[in-house]
């Protein structure tokens, strides 16, 4: 079995810890926040980080100087992507990054990027994306969000911009509208909507709850725990859904 160091010990990190025997992981530390960890985290082959935007990239410069690999799930710190980037290579170490580690999101995006496709030279219909998570999300819009916007405005001739702030105007024919909402404790849910005067075709993507963020982030770090390199979870989706428990 691989060692594995949990980073950030919220749901998430309980979660993981609770599911890591099933895919060959031994649990031999368990960072909270604001802990002095260097220690711990030598034993481990590769971590997972599940923290807050503002801990994520000391989290992931700790874990690379001490040349482990790391998965990074928490969103919000993307600013740093060029930086982290940097010191992976120097260190010539292995990092997984993605807004969602969900199979299921994942597969949503494609989802997404082919009806946006299909849609595009149908006159007649507007475009919008809705989001709802629970009041203790940290980001808005999410990093979900924020993908889902780019593959609709890359696959569409009818929108060029993003907005997710709220519109005291009308909006312009070319903007595309990502409504955020936060309360009580959904876990997330996103839609991708496309509207016309004589109907509505919606796509949604609804967690249930948090397990296929566990899983993904265990299936990735299974698939870059013997790599090196900078990789974006969305990117090797595809071979990392393939693999068996």
């Amino acid at each position: 079995m691989k060692k594995l160091a949990i980073i950030g010990y919220g749901q998430m990190g309980k979660m993981i810890e609770q599911l890591a025997p099933q895919y060959d992981f031994e649990v031999v530390s368990i960072i909270d926040l604001d802990s002095d960890s260097s220690e711990f985290l030598r034993t481990a082959d590769v971590g997972i980080e599940f923290t807050a935007p503002g801990a994520a990239y000391e989290n992931i410069k700790k874990m690379v100087n001490l040349k482990k690999n790391i998965v990074v799930g928490t969103t919000g710190w993307f600013d740093k992507l060029e930086d982290a980037k940097k010191l992976v290579e120097a260190q010539q170490t292995g990092l997984v990054y993605g807004s969602n580690f969900s199979l299921g999101m994942n597969l949503f995006y494609k989802i997404v990027d082919e009806a946006t496709k299909l849609m595009n030279p149908i006159k007649g219909y507007d475009v919008f994306g809705l989001e709802c998570h629970h009041n203790l999300k940290k980001d808005s819009p999410s990093g979900t969000a924020k993908i889902l916007s780019d593959i609709v405005i890359k696959n569409t001739d009818l929108k060029n911009t993003a907005v997710f702030d709220k519109l005291d105007r009308q909006i312009e024919k070319d903007e595309f509208h990502f409504a955020s909402l936060r309360a009580g404790s959904i876990p997330g849910t996103h839609l991708i909507g496309f509207d016309s005067e004589a109907d509505t075709i919606e796509l949604k993507h609804t967690v249930r709850n948090r397990t296929g963020l566990a899983i993904g982030a265990l299936l990735a770090a299974r698939w870059i725990c013997d790599k090196k390199g900078f990789y974006n979870f969305s990117d090797i989706f595809s071979e990392i859904a393939g693999e068996k428990k």
